[in-house]
């Protein structure tokens, strides 16, 4: 699978500077990080949330862990986990699981946690298990204009990180 062409087009559009990243397949957020040698609170990974018939975008650090009565107090509404079968047909250009965090492209609301925010740039996967961007954490909000809101918690690190 490639690089969704409406992620490097947006990107190209909104002439932001970013680097694509090589690495070997990982399908968890924390060991995506170790493989492009980035550290969890920069890799931007995507937990998928629904609230009614809504799916919603939450992005977080690869070290935290979605906490959902932070995101019901942060939206004001009741949430779930979304189940992969419910959103993956929305992704149809990505691996599942490696969504970018551009929930615009997807016409998906989009939910920045605190930390990741304040972070300079940030990494994550662009729709394979192989490759990733990096960009400033800046222009990707300037781009996605995610809400910025407290949805995690921080997870304890893995021994031999």
């Amino acid at each position: 699978m490639e690089i969704p062409k409406r992620l490097i087009d947006c990107l190209k559009e909104n002439k932001v500077h970013y680097e694509v990243l090589h690495h070997p397949e990982a399908v968890t957020a924390q060991r995506i990080a170790q493989a492009e040698h980035v550290k969890g609170r920069h890799h931007a990974k995507v937990v998928m949330i629904k609230s009614g018939h809504q799916h919603l975008m939450m992005v977080l650090p690869a070290d935290h862990q979605i906490d959902l009565e932070k995101v019901e107090k942060a939206i004001g509404k009741a949430v779930s986990l979304d189940k992969e079968q419910e959103f993956k047909s929305m992704f149809s250009d990505c691996g599942i699981g490696a969504m970018p965090p551009f929930g615009n492209l997807y016409g998906l609301p989009t939910y920045v946690d605190n930390d990741l925010a304040e972070q300079d740039y940030i990494v994550f996967e662009a729709g394979t298990h192989t490759d990733a961007i990096k960009m400033s954490y800046r222009d990707y909000e300037k781009i996605v204009k995610p809400e910025v809101k407290d949805l995690a918690i921080k997870l304890q690190p893995m021994k031999g990180a």
